[in-house]
């Protein structure tokens, strides 16, 4: 007699396995599914994304913006000339010698008429009563530049309109003196060093230097 075996009846452990094949392979399928995706903006596509259009890019440096120039005031004689265009220092050094040698000379002579022009009212006044004071005493005296003397600008001062110039003399004197009328000359030759200080106002065009004051200065 021959046994026949149903199919149904099988092994337990041969349905285990193929139970376990089966989750198995749904889970590969669900974690191919996750991972095969692409998640968000990719590289690529963030590389050809365009800009917006009139976005203005940052620089890679800030910006510094330096300041302007603070431009300081002129001074000395270039306040003069920013003032009045047409002064020139040389020619203004060259008039003053000119000057000097007038006013020294027209002082010991007792020429009051050649010095008026060239003095302000305090000097002149001044010179006129050293000059009527050697008058009243009998005295004479004249004196000679053998040389040119050197001039050098000390000082620049201004006082609204008005400018004052100090100018250095360093002068050669021969000066000849006499006690009275009918009295022997007598020579002398010396060297000196004074300041000098000339004035203008600058809003009078037609207004010359005149002497202000004469100081002691250092040889």
């Amino acid at each position: 007699m021959t046994e026949t075996h149903d199919r149904s009846d099988l092994n337990p452990a041969v349905l285990q396995l193929i139970l376990l094949a089966l989750v198995a392979a749904v889970a590969l399928l669900q974690l191919y599914a996750v991972l095969g995706r692409r998640m968000g903006r990719q590289p690529e596509e963030r590389a050809a994304q365009p800009e917006p259009a009139g976005a203005a890019r940052r620089p890679a440096v800030p910006l510094t913006i330096e300041p302007a120039p603070v431009e300081e005031a002129p001074t000395g004689l270039s306040a003069v000339r920013a003032r009045d265009p047409g002064f020139d220092p040389q020619v203004f050094l060259a008039n003053t010698r000119n000057s000097y040698r007038t006013i020294v000379t027209a002082y010991a002579a007792g020429d009051r008429e050649t010095l008026a022009p060239l003095l302000t009212e305090e000097v002149r006044k001044a010179f006129e009563a050293g000059i009527a004071e050697r008058e009243a005493a009998g005295r004479e005296e004249s004196v000679d530049l053998p040389h040119p003397p050197r001039s050098d600008v000390e000082t620049v001062e201004f006082e609204g309109d008005r400018v004052r110039i100090g100018v250095r003399f360093l002068g050669e004197l021969v000066q000849t003196q006499k006690a009275s009328k009918d009295a022997e000359p007598r020579v002398h030759q010396r060297r000196t060093a004074e300041l000098w200080t000339f004035e203008r106002n600058l809003s009078d065009r037609d207004g010359g230097w005149r002497l202000a004051g004469v100081d002691v200065a250092e040889a």
